[in-house]
């Protein structure tokens, strides 16, 4: 586990509360997107960012103290962002589980598509410390309960629905995070629909 002096490493060094603070603080992160996208993790300095977001790095260094930081923070926007996509996928109570599964599909796809190289950067190539760790757990139990509850709803039957929903939301992570986030070419519809196939067919009554 990260001793505590990394964690605060990978803190910001203030929580902007001025507008000015604020969009200046959006400027380092969105300069940060672009740079990590072109350059990769090793290549991708504060200097670059500061120079990206037309920033001194002695200003970006008083907002993060290291491009570490940087990133974490974009981590938990994407983790943030992930849960909403999450809710909202999951929030018509009256949809068949095929028209849930393939509207999660959906929005995970969106999500991780955008920008293909930036997510490996910030997932395969960017130290994580364990309390992103955490919360990358919290999300992932969240979803679990989510599709448990919706199992239990429209299959009553079957039996041991937390762990069938525990293999559902694992396969949909696992295959858009190996999937959407490589350099192989790929359609996201079709990719949606064999992917939503492929866990109806698993789902469907034996």
């Amino acid at each position: 586990m990260p001793k505590p002096a990394t964690e605060k490493r990978l803190r910001p060094r203030k929580t902007p509360r001025q507008t000015r603070a604020v969009d200046t603080q959006a400027r380092i992160l969105d300069a940060a997107r672009r740079v990590f996208a072109k350059h990769g993790y090793a290549a991708g300095t504060t200097n670059r960012i500061a120079d990206a977001a037309g920033l001194s790095v002695g200003s970006l260094y008083q907002y993060f103290p290291n491009k570490d930081s940087i990133l974490a923070a974009l981590v938990r926007e994407h983790i943030a962002e992930g849960t909403r996509e999450l809710l909202a996928a999951t929030r018509d109570a009256e949809a068949d589980f095929e028209s849930l599964v393939r509207r999660v599909v959906t929005s995970l796809v969106e999500v991780h598509a955008r920008d293909r190289r930036l997510h490996r950067v910030l997932f395969e190539e960017s130290p994580r410390p364990e309390s992103l760790r955490a919360e990358l757990r919290r999300l992932e139990e969240s979803a679990v309960a989510l599709v448990a509850a919706r199992l239990a709803a429209a299959l009553p039957t079957r039996p041991d629905h937390e762990l069938v929903a525990r293999i559902v939301v694992t396969a949909i992570e696992s295959l858009v995070h190996r999937l959407v986030a490589s350099d192989l070419p790929l359609d996201p519809r079709r990719f949606t629909e064999e992917v939503t196939r492929l866990v109806a067919g698993y789902l469907a009554p034996r």
